[in-house]
This record gives structure tokens, C-alpha cells and sequence, in this order.
């Protein structure tokens, strides 16, 4: 796909193109070697225009009688999703959802690693923790632009969380991906993924609510 087309890709669509690379490994590790944009559209609680729309934006389509070539499509999208040399991520925040986050995507992708992290608590520094360094908050300026670290996942405590995020602005981090309950500002050219579970809960629950109530 073409680079400047790629960029002018929506938000969304990039999200939904990790998640149809997920389903579609796991396809492929079942032995399914092709898909239908139905199969997809099910597996992920979608339209089969929605997956099809997606799909011809980076340029793909299958045919009618065999679907998606499941092979092409992933390599299609890792091209598209992955960059060229592997990205390193740090980790602010070594409590049980940094350690957690950190064990979790531990191996899960070859081009994207958590490789460090960093805490305040003197219990957790100069320690491997989940399988990575851990160190001091106060020297992510220090250590960030020496390894060449562009992103960064923020799961300190929420009183903390400006100063932080100011600290990784500074270091040069360019990708944010904000685990904290606090909702952060940032400049133009940082990139900024907020995960807010509390919000998420309370969307679930409303349509829970929903349902009994009209039951």
C-alpha cells in the first residue's frame, strides 16, 4: 500500500485492522487457509459492509466463491500496521496493571516490545519486574532518547500522571498509550490512546441496565 495513503487511514480502521489480524492468525493456526467478510464481520460483532469498506481501503478484496486469502491479508496488514524495524515501548508504572500489561504482551508481537519500565518506588528500581528493567522515574529523560524509545504506556497513579507524561514529552516519546483515569492534553505531533476501564464498565453496564429494565 501506498505510504501517504496509508497514513490518511482513519483511527478506527487501524484498530479494526489489529483485530482482524488477530482473528485471522488464530484462523490460520486452526488450518483455515480462507474467510468470508461475513466470518469476520461475526467474529468481531460487525457488518459485513464494515469489514468489506475496511478491507478495500488498504486495497485488498477476495472473491466470491473463496473469500480472503487469510495469508495475504495478514501479511497485507502487518505491512501496513507493522514498521519497517522493530518499535521498543516503555512501561511508567510497575504496579499489578503495569506488571500485568507487561507480562501480557510479553512475545506477542516480533516488531512492537516492552523492553523497560519505570517506577518512584525504590522496592521496584534496579530490578528486573515482569521480565524487564525497571527504573527510576527520574530518569526517563536520561535513558528514553539514548535507547531511542518513541512510545510509552502510562500506568501511574493518577495524582502523578501530568508530571509523567510532561517527563515523557520531554524524553521525546511521540505515543502515548494512557492506562491512568486521567484525561491528558497533549501536543500535535504526540500521539495520545486513552483506556479508560471506568468509562468502558459503565457503557456495559447502562446497556445491562437497559435490557433488565425493559425486560
Amino acid at each position: 500500500m501506498d505510504p501517504k495513503k496509508a497514513r490518511e487511514l482513519p483511527g478506527k480502521t487501524i484498530e479494526r485492522l489489529s483485530q482482524y489480524r488477530r482473528i485471522l492468525l488464530n484462523s490460520l493456526n486452526d488450518g483455515k487457509t480462507n474467510v468470508y467478510s461475513h466470518e469476520l464481520a461475526r467474529m468481531m460483532n460487525l457488518t459485513s459492509v464494515q469489514v468489506r469498506r475496511d478491507l478495500m481501503l488498504i486495497g485488498y478484496s477476495g472473491s466470491q466463491s473463496k473469500g480472503y486469502v487469510i495469508k495475504d491479508l495478514v501479511q497485507l496488514i502487518s505491512t501496513i500496521i507493522d514498521s519497517k524495524k522493530p518499535q521498543n515501548v516503555a512501561i511508567v508504572g510497575m504496579g499489578n496493571l503495569g506488571r500485568a500489561i507487561t507480562s501480557y504482551f510479553s512475545g506477542k508481537r516480533d516488531r512492537l516490545s516492552i523492553v523497560l519500565a519505570f517506577d518512584n518506588d525504590p522496592q521496584k528500581t534496579n530490578r528486573i519486574i515482569a521480565g524487564v528493567r525497571c527504573h527510576h522515574i527520574n530518569q526517563i529523560k536520561e535513558i528514553l532518547p539514548e535507547m531511542d524509545i518513541k512510545i510509552a504506556i502510562l500506568t501511574v497513579a493518577p495524582e502523578g500522571t501530568y508530571e509523567v507524561a510532561k517527563l515523557l514529552i520531554e524524553a521525546g516519546i511521540k505515543g502515548i498509550l494512557n492506562y491512568t483515569s486521567v484525561p491528558l492534553t497533549v501536543p500535535e505531533d504526540v500521539y495520545l490512546e486513552e483506556y479508560d476501564i471506568i468509562t468502558s464498565l459503565e457503557k456495559l453496564a447502562f446497556f445491562v441496565k437497559q435490557d433488565i429494565e425493559g425486560a
